[in-house]
């Protein structure tokens, strides 16, 4: 006999649906949480930010305004020493960084004669001895007839001046033939066109020929060859430009602070004496050069191109009221800060015109449209 438990034939169906009950409910709670939560997102958004800005007040400050321009320092004249013969190089007496006096030999040149040259002083020799020989009879004839009373006084010296200038032709002869083909001078040695000689007194640069190299005499056709280049290292200027929208605000005789890289220590100052007239353009843009005098005690360590800074004091104010000039807009031709006028409940600014002056690239002058009490708007924290 088989026995049916009726309340086990339901169960399963009632808790299923107790279970379908359930996920409703949640779905909805799930919907209206994402609801909820999206208006109180756009409400959070929609109300207006609170700003934090940080604040500054003006100070009474020198202001300097000052440029900077980039250049070297050199010798004010660099003289180039040149041959007055051409030929090679058969000695050097001196190197780079030697000091020389005014007249020191500082090279010597090996005379390479052209054929031509040397025929035409040959042919000139020839020439002249003909004509000593020529004398010498005449002369020697006078004399026979003087001393038998034939002739006069008078005609026998002018026999023997004959004699005279024609032995001297012939000594002018040989001295062109040896000046042709050693370039020396019988009668001035010391002054030979072979020996290359410093012109100034100062210090050797360069010398930029070995022994064995050819050089070239300077003329209307050839620059010459450079044997060396001196210069007096006790007279330096700095060479440097300025760019355009600059060059108004110099004049001669303005003073400059020289920085130095390599001599960190050494700070000479500077005496501007030169603005260039014409511009040149460099990178794009259109600058003029500007030379220096330099005035420094000891310039033992320095050396001909050191690259150099040049700070020149352009216009200076002294105690005025000025504020960073970050915190001043600029429209135009006007200029405005943010003065704050309240702090309750949050801090509240209007903006104000003001008269700006001199700035040196951080502090600007303020003229005229703050006081020195009134709180200025800056960056936003």
């Amino acid at each position: 006999m088989r026995i049916h438990d009726k309340s086990s034939k339901f169960s399963i169906p009632n808790s299923q649906s107790n279970m379908k009950k359930f996920l409703k409910i949640l779905l909805w709670i799930i919907v209206a949480a994402i609801v909820l939560g999206t208006f109180y997102f756009l409400y959070r958004n929609s109300q207006p930010k609170e700003e934090h800005y940080a604040t500054v007040t003006p100070e009474t400050n020198d202001i300097r305004r000052t440029t900077v321009l980039n250049g070297k320092i050199e010798p004010r004249d660099e003289i180039q020493i040149k041959p007055q013969i051409s030929g090679i190089i058969s000695q050097i007496d001196v190197e780079a960084g030697d000091f020389v006096h005014e007249g020191d030999v500082i090279a010597r040149i090996k005379v390479i004669p052209e054929a031509s040259q040397l025929s035409n002083a040959q042919s000139r020799i020839d020439a002249a001895q003909v004509e000593v020989d020529d004398a010498l009879v005449k002369f020697n004839r006078s004399k026979d007839l003087y001393d038998k009373k034939v002739i006069s006084r008078e005609e026998y010296e002018n026999a023997e001046k004959t004699l005279v200038k024609a032995r001297q032709d012939l000594n002018y002869a040989k001295d062109s033939y040896r000046i042709v083909k050693e370039g020396v001078s019988q009668f001035n040695a010391q002054e030979s066109n072979t020996l290359v000689r410093a012109t100034i007194t100062g210090l050797v640069l360069d010398v930029p020929v070995k022994v064995g190299s050819s050089v070239i005499q300077a003329n209307t056709m050839n620059d010459g060859t450079t044997v060396a280049t001196i210069a007096d290292m006790t007279n330096l200027i700095f060479k440097g430009n300025v760019d355009e929208t600059e060059v108004g605000l110099l004049k001669p005789g303005m003073n400059m602070d020289i920085t130095i890289g390599a001599v960190s220590d050494l700070h000479p100052s500077a005496v501007l004496e030169y603005i260039s007239p014409k511009a040149t353009e460099n990178n794009g843009a259109n600058t003029f050069e500007i030379k220096a005098a330099l005035t420094v005690d000891d310039v033992s360590a320095l050396r001909s191109g050191y690259s150099a800074n040049a700070t020149i004091l352009l216009s200076e104010v002294k105690d005025v009221m000025s504020i960073p000039e970050s915190v001043v807009v600029f429209e135009r031709d006007s200029t405005f800060v943010y003065v704050r006028t309240d702090t309750v409940p949050t801090p509240k600014f209007e903006r104000r015109a003001v008269e700006t002056g001199l700035s040196d690239g951080l502090n600007v002058e303020i003229k005229k449209g703050i006081k020195k009490s009134d709180v200025i708007r800056a960056e936003k924290l």
